[in-house]
């Protein structure tokens, strides 16, 4: 299969989150992919732990507020950039990115200071796109043509 181009920043869409044209942020450095989430806890339904989740932030323009129930999940230690380490929670997920479905697996994280939502790791971006940092939004701009 061929590779495709990804710039530096796209937007993309995330179906099993109820998430359209979020802005992405391509990041080479991280392993993992990273979605900014307003809260995720933890709550029991018929007896079997779930993890109930809202997405973004309120200044996002896309928040819904909406929450979201997830049956399957992990919560792993992972280190920052900055080299501290936490606690946090992932779910598997899809990115649709030129008109393609990428199943993904996602840590959740309050990217609240952040500019940009969600971050796009090498996990993800392997085998199956090139980063070229002199494009934005190629996969953005192949959807609206």
């Amino acid at each position: 299969m061929e590779q495709l181009i990804i710039g530096r920043k796209d937007k993309a869409d995330f179906p099993d989150f109820k998430l359209d044209t979020l802005d992405v942020k391509i990041d080479s450095g991280a392993y993992s992919s990273s979605i900014d989430c307003e809260s995720a806890n933890l709550i029991e339904i018929d007896g079997v732990q779930c993890l109930e989740v809202v997405f973004l932030n309120k200044q996002n323009k896309n928040y819904s507020g909406e929450k979201i129930v997830f049956h399957q999940f992990k919560c792993k230690k992972v280190k920052s950039s900055s080299g501290h380490s936490q606690n946090r929670f992932f779910i598997n997920g899809t990115i649709v990115l030129f008109g393609s479905p990428y199943p993904t697996l996602f840590s959740l994280s309050n990217r609240s200071k952040m500019k940009i939502p969600v971050l796009l790791g090498r996990k993800l971006l392997n085998k199956n796109f090139l980063i070229d940092t002199k494009h934005v939004n190629n996969s953005f701009n192949l959807k609206h043509k």
